[in-house]
């Protein structure tokens, strides 16, 4: 019975953690939109009808990228981390209509995600999923709403990708992969073991952090800005033409 309890009690509060990361990030995306708009004078609300289409459309891309796109890498990584783009479609958004579609890109990705294909982390690789996937698409399309330019492009995602290595490197260490022990109840010990195996380097948070989440974070950002500034220019008119993109 108090082994029940205290279950509950964990996964109540890591509910209420995964929500206050949610409402975080959003705010901080919402007044940095509204602070920039106020800055050039654009009366636009921050989401329209249209906006609201765009999101759903690319949420679906991105949940697809991440249900069927995943790529396990088991001689870098063990088999709870993967790599994949879903990112792509989150900073598209977030260039193209704002920094709060791409967070309401990413936000709605994972509840796709859920929805078709059931976590198999406790939800943590969910929260990692959002909360680092944020951290790279917040900065970029926050700051390329100030610059509309293929070169901001493209500085934007440098910076979102240090951003991202360097969050989800101390976003694991401090939080996943304790809670990710925790809601296992699997010791820290064993998951620290899985990286030995891999890396003989590998024996403590510290080193399996630096030698395991930061390279996979690296990849990822350097991958999903590649190819978002690759197909930057091919899409800029059609999204003109709806009338989404501004210069």
């Amino acid at each position: 019975m108090n082994n029940l309890v205290t279950e509950v009690k964990q996964n109540v509060v890591f509910v209420a953690e995964f929500l206050a990361v949610i409402v975080i990030i959003f705010m901080i995306a919402y007044f940095m939109e509204k602070w920039e708009k106020k800055r050039t004078g654009n009366k636009e609300r921050i989401l329209t009808t249209q906006k609201i289409s765009m999101v759903g459309m690319l949420s679906a891309i991105s949940a697809i990228l991440i249900i069927f796109g995943e790529i396990p890498l088991p001689m870098i990584a063990p088999d709870f981390y993967k790599l994949d783009l879903s990112e792509l479609p989150a900073i598209l958004g977030g260039f193209a209509l704002g920094p709060v579609a791409g967070i309401m890109i990413e936000l709605c990705k994972i509840l796709l995600k859920v929805i078709f294909k059931p976590t198999t982390s406790a939800f943590v690789g969910e929260l990692a999923n959002f909360a680092i996937g944020c951290s790279f698409v917040l900065p970029a399309s926050i700051l390329y709403q100030a610059r509309k330019s293929k070169k901001m492009a493209i500085f934007s995602c440098v910076v979102g990708t240090i951003a991202m290595t360097v969050f989800g490197t101390v976003f694991n260490a401090f939080y996943l992969l304790p809670k990710f022990a925790q809601m296992y109840g699997m010791p820290l010990n064993t998951i620290i073991g899985m990286g030995t195996a891999i890396n003989s380097s590998i024996h403590d948070v510290l080193t399996f952090v630096v030698m395991i989440v930061a390279p996979l974070n690296l990849v990822k950002g350097v991958l999903v800005s590649v190819v978002a500034v690759l197909i930057y220019k091919p899409l800029s008119p059609i999204l003109k033409e709806i009338g989404i993109h501004r210069r």
